[in-house]
Order: structure tokens, then sequence, then C-alpha cells
């Protein structure tokens, strides 16, 4: 039986209800197991070096190790379902708090010091800064932040940050997304760093941890402020999060630009990863 069948995350995963095509490899490959106990690919749990994150550890599974890549592939978006649905669960519910004080600011209505309170609360964690802005462009800018990344575009970027899990920052240091440091210590020096460069390639000590970040730094980071009104200009339409569209406000997420984006939708295409979403 595949080890990654046996992770913690994975009953989490199955009970929030992901695509058929991978709802039936993994609940086959457990059938098959428990009529033959024949292991067909196994993924195992490497221990890892002590992360900077005082997070609870949660091991990456050794997706090299599979080398059929549809069953890779498949394993991978399996794996990260859960954590990536979970965060967005926890955006959902914050922007449900959010809207109904964005109607009282709306309508000139005062705050209530406990609606105040939650107000300054949710400034804080996305990390606005209100200074010289009345409360309807305060509520209007954290409109734009507190909202969901689409589970397709989440998985297409970890994919190709990590290289499908495989990357030495992936196994090492949990992180899924590429995301960089800048204090001495606080992740992975790369290889090929410039000699003038200061940057590690930041640790966590979870997967979750990994996520969560990066669902941040998308939601707040003045350089996917285009991608944040994309998504704005959807709502206010009542369309649905389109991924392939919101990848092109991720042109400065690497150097490769458009470039970039391109390879992006094309993981998206390739790999039908639109039957994850939900709005």
């Amino acid at each position: 039986m595949l080890d990654l069948l046996r992770h913690p995350r994975l009953p989490v995963l199955l009970r929030t209800g992901t695509i058929a095509a991978v709802a039936v490899f993994t609940l086959t490959a457990y059938a098959q197991y428990r009529q033959t106990s024949v292991i067909t690919h196994e993924l195992v749990l490497q221990p890892q070096p002590q992360p900077v994150a005082t997070d609870d550890i949660v091991l990456l599974p050794d997706f090299e190790a599979v080398e059929d890549t549809g069953t890779r592939k498949e394993a991978f978006f399996a794996f990260l379902h859960a954590y990536i649905e979970e965060e967005n669960e926890r955006v959902r519910e914050t922007r449900s708090r959010l809207l109904p004080l964005a109607e009282i600011v709306r309508a000139g209505e005062p705050l209530s010091q406990v609606e105040r309170a939650e107000l300054d609360e949710i400034i804080a964690e996305y990390r606005l800064d209100p200074a010289d802005m009345t409360d309807r462009a305060v509520v209007r800018e954290l409109l734009r932040r507190v909202d969901i990344v689409p589970m397709s575009l989440v998985m297409a970027q970890a994919a190709n940050e990590s290289a499908w899990g495989t990357s030495r920052f992936a196994r090492e240091g949990n992180n899924i997304f590429g995301q960089w440091c800048f204090n001495e210590g606080c992740g992975l020096v790369p290889e090929r760093r410039r000699s003038d460069a200061s940057h590690e390639v930041r640790s966590f000590g979870s997967v979750q941890g990994s996520v969560r970040a990066y669902l941040r730094n998308l939601n707040t980071h003045q350089s996917y402020a285009e991608m944040r009104e994309m998504r704005a200009d959807m709502r206010a339409q009542g369309r649905p999060l389109d991924s392939m569209i919101l990848a092109r406000g991720l042109t400065r997420y690497s150097e490769r630009g458009m470039a970039y984006v391109h390879e992006l939708q094309d993981i998206i295409r390739v790999n039908r990863l639109h039957a994850f979403d939900r709005s």
C-alpha cells in the first residue's frame, strides 16, 4: 500500500470530495491493498532536517520514487488537495466575517466597538496599512485581498515551483511554492545563488505552513495587486474565478514573466485542473 495512503491528511482529503479521477486512484489503490497487499508504487516518508519554523512537522512523501508520471501527478494532487482546501476555507471564513462589516461601512453607518475590533483584526492579518484611508477605502481594499485562490492555480504553481514535489526545497524545507526569505538561517541557501545575493529559500515546519504563507503572499504583496484586481472584477460581475485569467496577474512571481504564466496555464489545461475548482 502506498505510504501516501497512510498519511494522516488523506482521510481529510477524501472527506473534501476531490475529483473523480483522484478519488478512483486513491480508493482503488486502497481496495487493491486490502485484497492483495501488493505494493505497486511505494511513497516513502523520508526524515527531514529540523526546519526553522516551529509548526508541527509533516513529512513530504517521496514522489520521486513513483516512476510512472501519471501516477506521480495524481499522488501529488491528491496529497495537496486537503491542505489547499483547508487554507482556502480559512480565507472563506474570514471573508464571511468581512462582508457584513463592509455592508455597514458602505451604508454609512458607524461600526460598534466589537465590529471595529473585528475589522482591525482582519486589517492586521492581511497586512493593510489603513493610515490616511477612509473606512470605505479600507473595506474596498480588504475585499480585494480576503478571497480564495482557485485550487487549479494553486496546484499548478505547486507543481511548477516544486517540480511535482521532488525539488530539494520541497523535500528538505516543505517549501512547495519557492518562497524566499531574507534573514540568515531562515531557510535553505540556493546552490546557484549569486555571490551578491542574500536570499534563502524559506523552510517550513509543515506543508500546511507553506500553503498558508503562499496564500498570504498572493493576497497581500504589492506584486500581485493585478491578480487581486482581476479576481475582484470577477466577483463584482458574479463570474466564477477563472485561474487561466488570474494566472496573467502572476508575471512578477517569476523572472520568466509571461513565459511562466504560459507554463502555469499549460499545467492547468493539460492536467484538467479546473475540475478541482469551486468559488
